[in-house]
């Protein structure tokens, strides 16, 4: 009986995504604090030979990796994604998140579920922007898991000219008494130099335009703390590829990432003149993103889906 009146509340009112859908209506994981995230699979024609998770990234939602997903079915490769909480149409205020940890949390709770289905399956994890900082974490935690990291534009050091030690303090002292104060929204024009991308991105309903909150600022300060601290363990294949130009994930990062981890299997591929969505860049950057992140891929997993030595 208590069991019953306990399920209740969800019967009479179903919880609804931010767009006012029914979750049930929706692909969808629930998360350990109980929030609905939205998902979706890109499952391959043949059987599978790999399973890929894509993060992406701050203010986005893993709807706009569907072209890119798609390219990796072709190599059947099973994709699959969320939006992070406070994103797209998953539950949450808009980009507010109590710790970055929680990013990596539900990250890896999807894996693991989809890991519970397909055991016999290597699992790779492709991140962008902040999605390249939850990757890294995410993997971090679990070293052994993962026969594959690849990371777009990632987040690893801030911006000098946003993380001055000034602005630094302002930011933590504005945490404790206006946490919810808006710091300016992502400038699209800094996303890409592809104007037909850019007019996507800024008329998309499930992005979000609004300003970014100091509370949120201070947690991607802090992942970049943890991440400092987690790139000496990493020894997986990793392939990162970076904009000379991305004004966004300082590319700094990038090289820092490439001297620190202990991978033996590293690649930096650097994309001049580039702004910072490479996979939404001018056609030859974005043709050429896909080619390396395929062929990176198809190298190093095998068709039966072994992870290849």
């Amino acid at each position: 009986r208590a069991g019953h009146s306990a399920r209740m509340p969800e019967e009479s009112s179903p919880k609804r995504s931010p767009q006012n859908i029914p979750y049930k209506d929706l692909p969808h994981i629930v998360n350990a604090d109980g929030q609905h995230l939205f998902c979706r699979y890109w499952k391959p024609a043949a059987t599978p030979r790999a399973l890929v998770f894509i993060a992406h990234g701050a203010g986005e939602h893993c709807g706009r990796y569907d072209d890119l997903a798609q390219k990796l079915t072709g190599l059947n490769l099973f994709v699959f994604a969320h939006d992070h909480v406070g994103h797209g149409q998953s539950e949450g205020d808009r980009m507010v998140v109590s710790d970055f940890h929680v990013f990596i949390r539900d990250s890896l709770q999807h894996i693991d579920l989809m890991k519970k289905e397909h055991p016999e399956l290597p699992i790779l994890i492709l991140g962008h922007s902040m999605g390249g900082a939850i990757s890294i974490l995410t993997v971090s935690e679990r070293p052994s898991e993962f026969s594959g990291m690849l990371l777009i534009s990632p987040l690893v050091v801030a911006s000098p000219e946003v993380a001055t030690p000034i602005k630094i303090f302002a930011a933590k002292v504005l945490n404790l008494v206006l946490p919810n104060l808006s710091l300016g929204s992502i400038d699209p024009n800094a996303i890409s130099r592809n104007k037909k991308e850019m007019e996507s991105y800024t008329s998309d309903p499930l992005v979000y335009h609004g300003g970014m909150k100091v509370s949120f600022v201070i947690q991607l300060m802090n992942a970049i703390a943890r991440i400092e601290r987690a790139l000496p363990k990493l020894t997986l294949p990793i392939l990162v590829l970076h904009g000379s130009s991305d004004k966004l994930c300082d590319i700094k990062g990038s090289y820092f990432l490439m001297e620190t981890v202990q991978s033996q299997d590293k690649t930096l591929k650097v994309y001049e003149e580039a702004y910072h969505a490479l996979h939404k860049e001018l056609p030859e950057v974005s043709t050429s993103v896909f080619t390396e992140i395929l062929t990176w891929i198809g190298q190093r997993v095998s068709a039966a889906g072994e992870a290849s030595q």
